[in-house]
């Protein structure tokens, strides 16, 4: 599966076949390379770029693609959105909207809107996750909160679709469905659905009473990348930004799926942020443990919703290398059920899902 790595005392998990590869690919095996590669050849000579030397750059859990490819002095990033799967418009819209809040993003130089090809500025191969240490994460994380911090200032309503009651709810069905149902293959009694029901109430009920900003939805650290100048971080994979909790961007940051702290780091890390959201004006809660209330809830929803997707895309999509994955976002799951009252039912289904049981342990706010 993947490698084994430890920060801060605890256990994260990286995927190296997630690396990319310098190998010139066999384009003549694949039409829509042969396509992008075409599309790239009427590019502006300008760009240099030399189409033979295009190879993978990232993978990605969607249908989209990237590839590198040499331009004159550089390198520069080809994505590939196949249509009718994938859409480069909201890519291109997002992309404008944060670089106009300051963020780093991949600039559009060129589009193919109606093909699904895009030539993008290339930001690197260093990303959060290869960089992190208890050395680096310090400076890399407080890059980030500001980061979000500046995202969020620039929130006004319309720009984006709305994380609604709908598309929260569908989420959270990704649950019962792949994960409970396909991956452990467990069938839920009428009580047992009574409780995920009232499960899910109770969580969308705090969620979309919450303060809404910009929302980038997988501000993680395989899609933040450390750059060389001083605008860090560079920021990836924003093409389904939404307008939704505030707390969101925040869980996907620091309660990542592929990577884990001490709760004491990031209750640390969450109040510098909850400062410098207050600094800002941003409309965060007065009182530090209602705000951490609501962050632990949304990062509740998010990390069901991430089961769901991680066993999906292993049974759906063929992409077994998630499953790796699928413990640390399952024990951030019991952790928060453990925490909470209201989630004592589902910690019970999930104990007997699991067929184990946990002491309780941790925090409680």
């Amino acid at each position: 599966m993947g490698s084994h790595k430890v920060v801060g005392n605890v256990d994260y998990y990286t995927n190296d076949s997630r690396r990319a590869s310098h190998k010139t690919l066999p384009m003549t095996k694949d039409q829509r390379l042969d396509e992008l590669q075409g599309w790239l050849r009427t590019v502006p000579a300008g760009y240099g770029l030399r189409t033979e030397s295009l190879r993978p750059a990232s993978d990605d859990a969607s249908f989209r693609r990237y590839f590198r490819v040499d331009a004159a002095d550089t390198t520069m990033i080809a994505m590939d959105a196949p249509p009718p799967q994938e859409d480069c418009r909201p890519f291109v819209h997002a992309a404008q909207v944060l670089g106009e809040a300051g963020l780093s993003v991949p600039t559009v130089h060129e589009a193919d809107l109606e093909r699904g090809f895009l030539l993008l500025r290339d930001l690197g191969t260093r990303t959060y996750l290869d960089e992190l240490s208890a050395a680096t994460a310090p400076r890399l994380y407080g890059d980030a909160l500001t980061a979000l911090t500046r995202l969020q200032q620039a929130s006004r309503g319309g720009v984006f679709p709305d994380y609604d009651r709908a598309l929260l709810e569908r989420e959270l069905m990704l649950f019962p469905q792949w994960y409970i149902g396909r991956h452990r293959g467990f069938e839920l009694a009428s009580a047992d659905q009574q409780v995920i029901a009232r499960t899910f109430e109770t969580l969308l009920a705090n969620l979309l009473s919450q303060p809404r900003t910009y929302v980038h939805r997988d501000y993680h650290s395989r899609n933040l990348m450390v750059l060389a100048g001083v605008d860090n971080p560079g920021v990836l994979d924003f093409q389904d930004a939404v307008f939704g909790p505030i707390t969101y961007d925040l869980v996907s940051l620091l309660r990542d799926a592929y990577v884990v702290w001490p709760e004491e780091q990031v209750i640390d890390w969450a109040v510098r942020y909850w400062e410098m959201a207050r600094r800002a004006k941003l409309p965060v809660h007065d009182d530090f443990g209602e705000f951490y209330r609501d962050f632990e809830w949304m990062g509740l929803q998010r990390h069901l919703k991430v089961l769901g997707i991680f066993a999906r895309l292993n049974y759906r999509d063929g992409k077994s290398r998630y499953l790796a994955d699928l413990p640390l976002v399952l024990e951030y799951v019991e952790r928060t059920a453990r925490r909470y009252v209201a989630f004592t039912p589902l910690m019970r289904l999930i104990e007997r899902i699991e067929g184990r049981a946990q002491p309780a342990v941790g925090y409680t706010f």
